[in-house]
Protein backbone atom coordinates (compact mmCIF):
# COMPACT_ATOMS: atom_id res chain seq x y z
CA UNK A 1 0.00 0.00 0.00
CA UNK A 2 1.35 3.41 -0.94
CA UNK A 3 1.01 6.42 1.26
CA UNK A 4 0.44 9.73 -0.46
CA UNK A 5 1.11 13.05 1.09
CA UNK A 6 -1.85 15.38 1.14
CA UNK A 7 -1.42 17.84 -1.72
CA UNK A 8 -0.01 21.16 -0.60
CA UNK A 9 -2.30 24.13 -0.85
CA UNK A 10 -0.31 27.25 -1.46
CA UNK A 11 -0.06 30.44 -3.46
CA UNK A 12 0.68 31.25 -7.07
CA UNK A 13 3.68 33.59 -6.93
CA UNK A 14 3.77 34.36 -10.67
CA UNK A 15 1.59 37.40 -9.90
CA UNK A 16 4.56 39.36 -8.50
CA UNK A 17 4.94 42.56 -10.51
CA UNK A 18 6.65 45.00 -8.11
CA UNK A 19 9.62 44.94 -5.75
CA UNK A 20 10.58 47.11 -2.80
CA UNK A 21 14.24 46.12 -2.64
CA UNK A 22 16.52 45.90 0.40
CA UNK A 23 17.79 49.38 1.21
CA UNK A 24 14.53 51.02 0.08
CA UNK A 25 12.22 52.53 2.68
CA UNK A 26 8.69 53.64 1.81
CA UNK A 27 6.98 56.05 4.19
CA UNK A 28 3.27 56.06 3.37
CA UNK A 29 0.59 53.62 2.27
CA UNK A 30 1.18 51.14 -0.55
CA UNK A 31 -1.77 50.03 -2.69
CA UNK A 32 -1.32 47.01 -4.95
CA UNK A 33 -3.31 45.42 -7.76
CA UNK A 34 -1.12 42.43 -8.61
CA UNK A 35 1.80 41.22 -6.54
CA UNK A 36 4.39 42.97 -4.40
CA UNK A 37 7.62 41.56 -3.00
CA UNK A 38 9.07 43.51 -0.06
CA UNK A 39 12.76 43.09 0.77
CA UNK A 40 12.97 46.63 2.17
CA UNK A 41 10.94 48.55 4.72
CA UNK A 42 7.43 50.00 4.57
CA UNK A 43 6.20 52.45 7.21
CA UNK A 44 2.51 52.57 6.34
CA UNK A 45 -0.34 50.29 5.39
CA UNK A 46 -0.14 47.77 2.55
CA UNK A 47 -3.49 47.18 0.85
CA UNK A 48 -4.72 45.35 -2.23
CA UNK A 49 -7.46 47.01 -4.26
CA UNK A 50 -10.78 45.37 -3.26
CA UNK A 51 -11.45 43.95 -6.75
CA UNK A 52 -7.87 42.67 -7.15
CA UNK A 53 -6.32 39.43 -5.95
CA UNK A 54 -3.28 41.22 -4.57
CA UNK A 55 -0.37 39.13 -3.32
CA UNK A 56 2.19 40.26 -0.74
CA UNK A 57 5.51 38.42 -0.40
CA UNK A 58 7.49 39.72 2.57
CA UNK A 59 10.97 38.22 2.62
CA UNK A 60 13.09 37.71 5.73
CA UNK A 61 14.89 40.99 4.92
CA UNK A 62 11.62 42.93 4.73
CA UNK A 63 9.53 44.71 7.33
CA UNK A 64 6.19 46.50 7.47
CA UNK A 65 5.09 48.88 10.19
CA UNK A 66 1.38 49.25 9.53
CA UNK A 67 -1.65 47.14 8.75
CA UNK A 68 -1.80 44.70 5.85
CA UNK A 69 -4.94 43.82 3.90
CA UNK A 70 -4.39 41.58 0.86
CA UNK A 71 -5.85 38.55 -0.92
CA UNK A 72 -2.81 36.25 -0.47
CA UNK A 73 0.35 36.62 1.61
CA UNK A 74 3.65 34.81 2.08
CA UNK A 75 5.31 36.26 5.17
CA UNK A 76 8.90 35.55 6.16
CA UNK A 77 9.78 38.97 7.58
CA UNK A 78 8.52 41.31 10.30
CA UNK A 79 5.10 42.97 10.48
CA UNK A 80 4.06 45.31 13.27
CA UNK A 81 0.34 45.77 12.74
CA UNK A 82 -2.81 43.80 12.05
CA UNK A 83 -2.94 41.49 9.03
CA UNK A 84 -6.09 40.55 7.11
CA UNK A 85 -5.74 37.98 4.33
CA UNK A 86 -8.85 37.21 2.31
CA UNK A 87 -7.66 33.88 0.87
CA UNK A 88 -4.39 32.18 1.92
CA UNK A 89 -1.57 33.21 4.25
CA UNK A 90 1.68 31.34 4.72
CA UNK A 91 3.85 32.21 7.73
CA UNK A 92 7.36 30.97 6.97
CA UNK A 93 10.02 30.20 9.64
CA UNK A 94 11.33 33.79 9.98
CA UNK A 95 7.89 35.43 10.14
CA UNK A 96 7.49 37.77 13.11
CA UNK A 97 4.04 39.32 13.40
CA UNK A 98 3.07 41.65 16.23
CA UNK A 99 -0.65 42.12 15.73
CA UNK A 100 -3.78 40.12 15.00
CA UNK A 101 -4.06 37.95 11.88
CA UNK A 102 -7.43 37.38 10.23
CA UNK A 103 -7.30 34.72 7.52
CA UNK A 104 -9.35 32.20 5.56
CA UNK A 105 -6.59 29.57 5.05
CA UNK A 106 -3.38 29.47 7.08
CA UNK A 107 -0.09 27.60 6.91
CA UNK A 108 2.31 28.32 9.75
CA UNK A 109 5.77 26.78 9.71
CA UNK A 110 7.89 25.93 12.73
CA UNK A 111 9.77 29.02 13.90
CA UNK A 112 7.17 31.61 12.89
CA UNK A 113 5.89 33.76 15.77
CA UNK A 114 2.70 35.74 16.23
CA UNK A 115 2.17 38.10 19.16
CA UNK A 116 -1.56 38.54 18.71
CA UNK A 117 -4.75 36.67 17.86
CA UNK A 118 -5.28 34.28 14.95
CA UNK A 119 -8.87 34.51 13.74
CA UNK A 120 -10.31 32.51 10.86
CA UNK A 121 -12.87 34.12 8.53
CA UNK A 122 -15.91 32.10 7.46
CA UNK A 123 -15.67 30.60 3.97
CA UNK A 124 -17.51 32.39 1.22
CA UNK A 125 -20.04 29.97 -0.37
CA UNK A 126 -18.43 30.05 -3.84
CA UNK A 127 -14.96 29.30 -2.43
CA UNK A 128 -15.91 26.06 -0.73
CA UNK A 129 -16.09 24.17 -4.02
CA UNK A 130 -12.76 25.49 -5.36
CA UNK A 131 -10.62 25.31 -2.21
CA UNK A 132 -8.62 22.39 -3.62
CA UNK A 133 -7.68 24.17 -6.87
CA UNK A 134 -4.64 26.06 -5.62
CA UNK A 135 -1.32 26.29 -7.43
CA UNK A 136 1.90 25.20 -5.69
CA UNK A 137 4.20 27.86 -4.29
CA UNK A 138 7.50 28.31 -6.08
CA UNK A 139 10.04 28.82 -3.35
CA UNK A 140 12.49 31.61 -3.96
CA UNK A 141 14.91 33.80 -2.02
Amino acid sequence: MMFRRKSDQSIEVTRLSSLIDAGVEIVGDVIITDGLRVDGRVQGDVRARPEAHGLLVLTEKGSIEGSVRVYDAVINGTITGDVEVEHFVELQPNARVTGNITYRQLRMECGATVAGRLERMADAPEETATAGNVVALARGG
